[in-house]
């Protein structure tokens, strides 16, 4: 690089910078984005309510505790509020743990398919990123902890996982805390916790309780739908909340975002009807690709990931453009070392008769 302009640190120009799910362009006809894991039915009326009152009083700077949302959130899952770090969407607080728990010479481990937010931080913060073997697409505790060494600062763990929709139950999960050593950061990503109903599913709240080094971080992005708003919060011990404390941005959430996150976590209902659309068209979805000869990873999020039948193929990709020429975007996910697999959130009813239609059509002549 020329030295007659500034230079990024060492290893920045290394990273593979996040590329997220394909915005609708100008198409006649409608265009179904099932690309970026939103939710189909938009926020609730009362978050939408929340956020345009909110416009009336723009020049003020939002509550840079945002104690209201941080009272919030502690009523609703029976925690101390003063152990919640609120940020700009999870991803911010992502990248705020690795900054403060990771430098260079440093490793965080993360799967070997898990978030891509995961690695970003851990080089953005000069680590090295360690990628633990999952099994069959999913998280292996024997696996993260045999990578585990003396660099080790700190675990990302999505759960569920995406791309894949996997997760680990709750005693792998206690598992992992138990035998991680207690110097190690263990990071629980819970975007899509809310999705989750099986039985043998913890979200991490109880461990964050009992341990001195988890962390679990939640969005309103996903199932709350609030992705535009970019709200995020982070449950942890007192001692790494300082931390956060000491280095994110003042005024880091927004007061609309603010306050129509506190309206959607209040809205339970809303919630519900949520996880009811998903469960039902995910199965839909599931049982119509698998009739038409596709594999599809069981799932407990609100996407599945589908996998073509030739495992070294481009059907993937001729899929995705295919879909992309009939006003359909999904996500492709090579990036995440998954070879001729698409991600496909579960949308509206006509998105998901649209995709099963669509992919019919393809499997059809190829």
């Amino acid at each position: 690089m020329s030295n007659d302009r500034p230079a990024p640190r060492a290893g920045i120009m290394e990273i593979d910078a996040y590329v997220p799910g394909k915005n609708p362009s100008q198409r006649g006809g409608p265009v179904y984005k099932l690309s970026s894991n939103e939710t189909p039915l938009g926020p609730s009326a009362a978050a939408r309510n929340a956020f345009l009152a909110a416009a009336s009083s723009l020049e003020l700077y939002p509550d840079g505790s945002a104690h209201s949302l941080r009272e919030s959130i502690a009523q609703r899952f029976g925690i101390d509020q003063r152990r919640i770090v609120c940020g700009n969407g999870s991803d911010d607080l992502l990248h705020l743990l690795a900054a403060a728990y990771v430098g260079p010479g440093d490793e965080g481990i993360l799967t070997a398919h898990g978030f891509q937010i995961f690695q970003i931080a851990i080089q953005a913060a000069g680590g090295r990123p360690i990628y633990a073997r999952e099994h069959n697409l999913t998280a292996s505790v024997d696996e993260i902890l045999s990578c585990v060494t003396q660099r080790t600062k700190i675990v990302f763990l999505a759960n569920p996982n995406n791309p894949t929709g996997t997760y680990l139950p709750a005693a792998e999960i206690v598992r992992l805390a138990d035998f991680l050593p207690s110097r190690v950061l263990l990071v629980l990503d819970g975007a899509y916790a809310e999705y989750v109903t099986a039985d043998d599913y913890i979200s991490g709240l109880e461990l964050v309780h009992e341990r001195q080094n988890v962390v679990i971080t939640r969005t309103f992005s996903k199932i709350h739908g609030l992705a535009s708003l970019r709200v995020g919060w982070a449950f942890a011990p007192e001692h790494i909340c300082e931390v956060l404390h000491r280095i994110r941005g003042p005024f880091n959430v927004s007061s609309p975002a603010i306050a129509a996150a506190v309206a959607a976590i209040g809205d339970e209902l809303y919630v519900l009807s949520s996880i009811d659309h998903t469960q039902k068209w995910r199965d839909w979805l599931t049982s119509g690709l698998q009739d038409i000869g596709l594999k599809v990873t069981p799932s407990v999020a609100n996407f599945i990931l589908v996998q073509f039948p030739d495992a070294i193929g481009d059907d993937a990709q001729r899929a995705e453009m295919f879909l992309s020429q009939r006003g359909i975007l999904v996500r492709g996910v090579a990036s995440y070392r998954i070879r001729n697999a698409l991600r496909i959130t579960i949308g509206e009813q006509a998105a998901n008769e649209a995709v099963l239609a669509a992919l019919k059509e393809f499997m059809a002549h190829n």
